[in-house]
C-alpha cells in the first residue's frame, strides 16, 4: 500500500543578508523563508525486503536522469542507519515540478519530504530520531524545510526562529530554465558582510511587507547576475507586471519572484511571462 503523497514545497527567500563566515568557510546567513503552495510530492510504499528505490516522474524530472544518487536517496539511507534496527526497505517516487539547481529549495525539500514519508512508512515517531541532525547533515536548507512553515533562518540554515506574521499576499516564481550552482555564486560574491535584519512582530498588508523587505535585497543577486545574465531580464520582466510590490531572486537563484496583493494577480502575472520559462502565481502555504 502506497503512503499518501508528501508534498515538498518551493522554499523562497524573501531576502537574503550574508551577515558572516565560518572558519570552515560556511557562510552564516539571515533570511525570511516562505514556502509556496507549488512543489515536488514523494510517494513511499513498502519494499520487499531492504531495498531503497528511486522512480522520477513529473514535468520536471528528466533533469534527474542523470543524477541516480540524489537527497532522496540520501536521506532515505541516512534514516534508516539513525534507526539502528533491522534493515528497512522502500519504493520512492520522486514527483519533480520544481526545476533543479533554481534558488527555492527543489533538492533540500525532496530530501525533507522523504524523511517525513518515511517515518510515516516505517512507523516512526519524529521524536525517536534526531530529525534536525539528520537534515542538517544532507544541506544546509533541510532543517527550514523539514517544517515547510515560514521561518527567519540563521547560522548556516540550522537555526530555525519564529518569522512575523503575513499578511494575505500573492507570490510569483519565475525561471528562465538556466540552473545555477549555489556554490558558484557563493565564489563570485563580493562585498561586506550584513548585519541581521530588523523585522517587525507583523505587517498590516503585502504593501506594507514589500516596503520593508525592499530595503532589505539579496545579497547573492548581483553575484547570480554575473554568472547568469538571464536573472536580470527575469526580474526585469517580473517588475513590469502590474501590480508587483517586489521582485526579487530567491536563495542563490536562479528563480526570481514578485509579491503581489493576491493569489489572483500572481497567477494572471505568472501567465504573461514568456511560455519558455518556468513559471508559477498563487500563495504561500
Amino acid at each position: 500500500m502506497t503512503i499518501r503523497g508528501e508534498p515538498a514545497p518551493a522554499k523562497v527567500n524573501l531576502f537574503l543578508r550574508i551577515v558572516g563566515r565560518r572558519a570552515d568557510g560556511y557562510h552564516l546567513l539571515d533570511s525570511l523563508a516562505v514556502f509556496a503552495e507549488i512543489g515536488d510530492e514523494i510517494l513511499a510504499a513498502p519494499a520487499d525486503q531492504a531495498a531503497l528505490t528511486l522512480t522520477l516522474d513529473g514535468p520536471e524530472a528528466a533533469a534527474l536522469a542523470a543524477e541516480p544518487d540524489n537527497l532522496v536517496l540520501r536521506a532515505a539511507r541516512a534514516l534508516r542507519a539513525a534507526i539502528g534496527s533491522a534493515p528497512r526497505g522502500a519504493a520512492l517516487t520522486l514527483v519533480k515540478r520544481l526545476p533543479v539547481a533554481s534558488g527555492i529549495g527543489g533538492g533540500s525539500a525532496d530530501a525533507a519530504a522523504t524523511l517525513r514519508a518515511l517515518c510515516r512508512l516505517w512507523g516512526i515517531a519524529p521524536e525517536a530520531v534526531d530529525l534536525p541532525g539528520l537534515s542538517l547533515a544532507l544541506g544546509a536548507d533541510v532543517p527550514v524545510c523539514l517544517a515547510a512553515r515560514t521561518a527567519r533562518m540563521g547560522g548556516i540554515g540550522e537555526r530555525i526562529e519564529p518569522a512575523p506574521r503575513l499578511p494575505g499576499f500573492g507570490l510569483l516564481l519565475a525561471n528562465p530554465r538556466v540552473a545555477l550552482p549555489t556554490p558558484d555564486v557563493f565564489r563570485a560574491r563580493r562585498g561586506d558582510f550584513a548585519p541581521p535584519a530588523d523585522l517587525p512582530p507583523a505587517w498590516p498588508d503585502a504593501a506594507a511587507m514589500a516596503a520593508d523587505l525592499s530595503r532589505l535585497g539579496n545579497d547573492l543577486e548581483a553575484a547570480a547576475i554575473t554568472l547568469c545574465p538571464p536573472v536580470a531580464q527575469t526580474l526585469a520582466a517580473i517588475a513590469a507586471r502590474p501590480g508587483c510590490l517586489l521582485a526579487r531572486m530567491s536563495g542563490s537563484g536562479a528563480t526570481c519572484f514578485g509579491l503581489f496583493a493576491t493569489p489572483e494577480r500572481a497567477a494572471a502575472a505568472a501567465a504573461a511571462l514568456p511560455d519558455a520559462w518556468w513559471r508559477w502565481g498563487g500563495a504561500c502555504r
